[in-house]
C-alpha cells in the first residue's frame, strides 16, 4: 500500500507516505535543467490555489534523464525557491527507473493507469523522448522528468500524466478529487 512507503525528505528526515492520507496528491519527478522545468510555476500555482483544500504536491528531483538535475539537494531547492518560489514538499534526489528506483516510484510505475498524452504534437514529442531516455526499458517506465501521478484521498493512483502535460491541464481532475468524499 502506498501509505506504508518511506520517503527521504530533503533535510534527511524519513517520513511515511501515511502523513498524506486523506489528501489529494500530485507526485512529480522533476529536474532543474529540463525543457519542462518552467512547469514548476504551474505546479506552484496549483499548490497555492488548492493546498488549503487538501492538495499536496510531492517533488522528487531526478537526475536519471540527461543529467538534468545536477547539484546537491540544497542547490536544487535553492534554484526552485529563487526561480519559482516553490513552497510544496521537495524530497531528496531520487531514482525513478531501474533496479535501484525508489520504492514509491516502483509502486507508481507498477500500479498506474496508462499515461495521458494529449495532442499529436505532445505524442510525437514523447515518442522522441522515449528514444533518448536511457532508463526507459519497460512499457510503464517513466520516460522523462515531469511525469505526474495524481493520487486520490484513499491512496489510489487515478491518473498518470506525460511530461508534456501542463499542471494547468490537471486542474479539473484535482478539483474533482478534492470535492469527492
Amino acid at each position: 500500500m502506498i501509505y506504508d512507503i518511506e520517503l527521504n525528505k530533503r533535510n534527511d528526515e524519513i517520513v511515511k507516505m501515511g502523513i498524506y492520507k486523506g489528501k489529494v496528491l500530485l507526485i512529480v519527478n522533476t529536474a532543474t535543467g529540463c525543457g519542462f522545468t518552467p512547469q514548476y510555476e504551474g505546479l506552484e500555482n496549483l499548490y497555492k490555489k488548492y493546498h488549503n483544500n487538501g492538495l499536496e504536491i510531492l517533488d522528487f528531483p531526478c537526475d536519471q534523464f540527461g543529467h538534468q538535475a545536477p547539484g546537491t539537494d540544497d542547490e536544487i531547492h535553492d534554484f526552485c525557491i529563487s526561480n519559482y518560489q516553490t513552497s510544496f514538499d521537495q524530497f531528496k534526489k531520487t531514482l525513478v527507473n531501474g533496479d535501484n528506483a525508489h520504492p514509491l516510484f516502483k509502486y507508481l510505475v507498477d500500479n498506474s493507469p496508462e499515461e495521458i498524452t494529449k495532442g499529436m504534437k505532445n505524442k510525437m514529442a514523447m515518442k522522441a523522448i522515449e528514444k533518448i531516455s536511457s532508463t526507459y526499458k519497460k512499457k510503464n517506465d517513466i520516460r522523462w522528468n515531469f511525469t505526474k501521478f495524481l493520487i486520490d484521498k484513499e491512496g489510489n493512483i487515478v491518473k498518470r500524466f506525460a511530461p508534456t502535460e501542463l499542471p494547468s491541464d490537471m486542474e479539473k481532475d484535482v478539483i474533482n478529487l478534492l470535492e469527492s468524499n
